[in-house]
């Protein structure tokens, strides 16, 4: 399930570079990416880490051992950190959020719509 979640996420990288640079460097949002995509850069690195660790490991039937549990810890305890900056990014800047007229789309009643011409 590590090398499935690591090829989930580099693939989710390659999406997330892109993003990154729709945004206009030297603003605040920008910074905030950047420190996301380090921060999910170096969880990628320390799971992929975490898979070569366990690999050897996998068919002897001992336990996990505590160095690969506090590893597994740190990387979930970061990867918080980096999903609150992706909120972030999302929530409070708006980065790859849809313009504000389709945003009303969803906060529109159905069946009504809205007008754009009035009528005399």
């Amino acid at each position: 399930m590590i090398a499935v979640g690591v090829i989930g996420a580099l693939l989710a990288a390659m999406v997330g570079f892109l993003d990154l640079f729709a945004i206009p460097s030297g603003t605040p949002a920008f910074r905030t990416g950047l420190v996301h995509m380090t921060l999910n850069l170096l969880v990628t690195a320390a799971y992929v880490i975490n898979f070569l660790w366990r690999y050897g490991d996998h068919t002897s039937g001992t336990g996990v051992g505590i160095g690969r549990l506090v590893l597994s810890a740190l990387s979930v305890a970061v990867l918080g950190v980096s999903g609150f900056l992706g909120g972030k990014l999302a929530y409070r800047y708006g980065v790859r959020v849809a313009d504000e007229a389709t945003q009303a789309e969803g906060f529109t009643p159905h069946g009504t719509r809205r007008s754009t011409h009035t009528s005399a």
